[in-house]
């Protein structure tokens, strides 16, 4: 490994929770939350969320307003997978610094001025008549709302101290949800009054939260940090990842990513067949089962949020993967009460309240495990591998149900479950490092410094 690399890695160590950093008295949740960083999570977090509601809000209403078939429009899901494949073409982001704001900033707004012109653009073009071309337009929002999340990812890392990632990471998303308002309803409700040229214009000023604050922020990003040649920028990462604690580590830590939530993903898979095997209406399920599921899960990331003003991040994931796997076991009773909407609500609002909460904890945890040296490379993979989960959720569930039945297979969900929650006992330990053993690891890495010195 270049020299380049060793520093990089050892500056990056630092960022890591209970690696390097000796421990200091924890601040009070008001030193915490009150601040300019956790404004700036809200902002950059409602930018970041647009151009993704936009693709699955908007974009399918106006497909369909005119007319546009089901199935075309099913289609257009594939179009958005840039956010899947984003880790592919972040290492040029971490790698490559643009001439102007510095390398998160130069980046940020790079991407967010694309996204306000080809949002702007859509609404120009009659999906009856320039359908390929749409496509091509829909595909470069993709493509820079991606783009905006690894850089944005990236800052926010860079940015928040570790007892601020918490906070910090339930701000942010649930500013991205609420993000979704703006394509979801308001754009919605104008399209009813004015033409669509004037709705996706309209919709695309909105990106102006993130330009305003990408000019009004302060850069962070360290570059001596930062990968200097291709072969860093691309390899390094997962050097430094599998080398920081070990192969062994970096696996567990892996294994967790995808474990974490499977049973989660599993259990919600399916909800709205779910509701409709159980005899419950399509108003009802709008009415209910989705209102529950969305304050809940707004809820969960809120007081997530809170709780983890008090907690570490690791006792944290504990609580909040419990309350993920508890909250399931309701489905059980739920396949078998028969029509009950209070049941419905009381239900799927417990159960989201854990998708929100362990959404949170997993987000905070991704992010303390990201070298500050490789952030955008490292987090967007990290990104990336969630959603595997969700993938196999999809694919696998329907084959499930149709085995078992909804009642077993919502057992099976908390079964899953259990293995991500006995990871954490190797990757979040629930009793976290203490100061002779931080010493002890400090000792270490000077040892190896040294050595590593004596052999150039």
């Amino acid at each position: 490994m270049t020299r380049g690399a060793l520093a990089a890695i050892k500056g990056a160590m630092t960022g890591t929770e209970g690696a390097t950093q000796r421990p200091e008295a924890r601040r009070s949740w008001t030193e915490i939350l009150f601040t300019r960083k956790m404004l700036t999570c809200i902002f950059l977090g409602f930018s970041s969320g647009m151009p993704l509601y936009v693709l699955i809000s908007l974009v399918p209403a106006w497909l369909r307003s005119n007319h546009v078939d089901l199935a075309t429009i099913g289609l257009f899901a594939l179009i958005g997978l840039p956010y899947t494949w984003k880790f592919v073409w972040s290492p040029l982001m971490d790698r490559f610094k643009l001439p102007f704001l510095g390398r998160r900033r130069g980046w940020a707004i790079l991407t967010q001025l694309g996204l306000l012109l080809s949002i702007g653009v859509l609404g120009q073009f009659n999906p009856s008549t320039s359908l390929q071309t749409i496509v091509a337009i829909v595909f470069i929002v993709a493509l820079f709302g991606a783009s905006q999340d690894i850089v944005v990812d990236a800052y926010r890392r860079e940015l928040l101290a570790d007892d601020e990632l918490g906070t910090g990471t339930s701000i942010f998303v649930n500013a991205y949800r609420i993000s979704g308002l703006v394509p979801g309803s308001v754009a919605l409700i104008l399209a009813d009054y004015q033409p669509w040229t004037v709705v996706f214009w309209v919709t695309a000023l909105f990106m102006l939260v993130g330009i305003v604050t990408t000019l009004t922020i302060k850069e962070v990003s360290d570059d001596a940090l930062a990968p200097h040649t291709l072969r860093q920028a691309v390899i390094d990462p997962f050097v430094e990842f599998f080398s920081r604690d070990g192969v062994i580590a970096g696996l567990a830590i892996l294994a967790f990513l995808f474990l974490y939530k499977l049973g989660d993903n599993m259990a919600t898979a399916l909800a709205t067949p779910f509701y409709i095997d159980m005899g419950y209406s399509l108003s009802e399920i709008g009415s209910v089962a989705k209102v529950a599921g969305l304050w809940a899960s707004i809820a969960g990331g809120v007081l997530g949020g809170i709780l983890m003003l008090k907690l570490s991040i690791n006792r944290a994931l504990w609580l909040f993967g419990f309350v993920q796997l508890f909250t399931i076991l309701p489905f059980v009773w739920l396949s078998q009460a028969g029509h009950t909407l209070t049941g419905l609500f009381l239900v799927v609002s417990a159960e989201y309240l854990g998708v929100g909460l362990g959404a949170i904890g997993l987000t905070a945890f991704m992010a303390r495990e990201t070298s500050k040296a490789f952030t955008a490379t490292q987090f967007a993979l990290f990104t990336s591998f969630i959603a595997i989960p969700r993938t196999v959720a999809n694919a696998s569930t329907g084959f499930i149900v149709e085995a078992v039945g909804w009642t077993q297979f919502f057992i099976v969900c908390v079964i899953v479950a259990i293995p991500g929650m006995l990871l954490l006992l190797k990757v979040a330990p629930w009793t976290e490092k203490k100061p002779d053993e931080v010493e002890e690891i400090e000792g270490r890495e000077r040892l190896e410094e040294a050595e590593n010195s004596s052999c150039r």
